[in-house]
């Protein structure tokens, strides 16, 4: 069995869901801990009973302990110099999304691990949810037809605190990739164009845009629409988004709570002003394991298969480009080519 030998960079706290990820794999030696503040670092490892150095610099961490593997858990801020570093070292590297703080960061570290043939790899653990799967299948089957739209409501009231209260565009740059990429997930195509408006309504705690309406032209001639509030208070969506999606032959609805339904033309009936139609639930069958540890067994088959990961840099850059195509078309207020 050949052996990851793991450097995790970030000590913060999304960086316990990954750490328990990796204690319960035999194949995973965690080797490492880095983080700006050392202290944050040996306080993680105590925590976790682990006897390991830690660091405050990744390049020094990766010389001392020979790992071929990096957790990168930081800052979107500190994404480029940790990807790029570990890349640089031989590493593979499977890293928290946003991928970095601007798409020309982003197209960067893209190229850096083409150059070095390495795997790079990013959390997007809401495709790894059997009701998302469930709800894709019945779109993938053409079940509906041709696809024409597909439309996802994200209202929710958020009362975090801390930075996102102070960020310039909280909704799409710290929430919305997660159904961006959904969307493309569930389509089976890629943003070409993108027309935002962002704003903050009355009542908002958020110094920046906490509400936004985006529309996005999809490579297959579709339409992805996005309208969602993290200062939305009162009947509240799902986390992951209220969901309808149009084809020629009918459409399904998911509210991301409960299983996925649709309703499709009843061909058998005659002809009228309002067609008949039947309505079904989605057959759920995916039997993989849920959100972050979903994904991190996909990345972890594709270095065993040899492939790319599902979510490979090289794909995910393109939901990447969605969040700050976004962002670019709401300042300009003008439709931004994503192409």
């Amino acid at each position: 069995m050949k052996k990851h030998r793991l450097v995790v960079a970030g000590c913060g706290g999304m960086s316990n869901i990954w750490l328990d990820y990796a204690a319960q794999r035999e194949d995973v030696e965690i080797v490492g801990l880095v983080d700006i503040f050392e202290d944050s670092a040996k306080a993680m490892a105590e925590k976790r009973a682990l006897n390991v150095p830690t660091f405050t610099d990744l390049a020094a961490a990766l010389s001392a302990t020979k790992a071929n593997l990096v957790f990168d858990v930081t800052i979107p801020e500190s994404h480029k110099l940790i990807v790029s570093t570990a890349l640089k070292h031989g590493c593979n590297v499977f890293g928290e999304k946003p991928m970095a703080a601007s798409i020309e960061e982003a197209n960067e570290l893209v190229q850096l691990a083409k150059d070095a043939g390495k795997n790079y790899a990013i959390m997007q653990n809401r495709r790894y949810i059997k009701l998302m799967r469930a709800f894709r299948s019945v779109v993938e089957a053409g079940t509906l037809g041709t696809l024409g739209s597909v439309h996802a409501d994200f209202f929710i009231g958020a009362h975090f605190g801390g930075f996102r209260d102070l960020m310039d565009s909280p909704l799409i740059l710290d929430m919305a990739i997660h159904t961006f990429d959904q969307a493309r997930f569930l389509m089976g195509a890629d943003p070409v164009s993108v027309y935002c408006h962002e704003f903050n309504p009355p009542g908002s705690w958020y110094k920046g845009n906490a509400s936004a309406i985006c529309i996005f032209e999809m490579s297959d001639g579709s339409v992805f629409t996005y309208q969602g509030s993290w200062c939305a208070e009162g009947f509240p969506t799902s986390w992951e988004s209220n969901w309808r999606v149009i084809g020629s032959k009918g459409t399904a609805l998911w509210d991301g709570t409960h299983v996925p339904t649709y309703q499709i033309i009843d061909e058998t009936q005659p002809k009228e002003f309002h067609s008949k139609f039947t309505q079904h639930e989605a057959e759920v069958t995916w039997d993989g394991r849920e959100g972050h540890w979903g994904c991190l067994d996909e990345m972890f088959a594709s270095l065993e298969e040899g492939r790319l990961a599902e979510t490979s840099c090289f794909d995910n850059i393109k939901s990447t480009a969605m969040v700050f195509g976004a962002i670019q078309s709401a300042k300009l207020g003008q439709k931004v080519s994503l192409v």
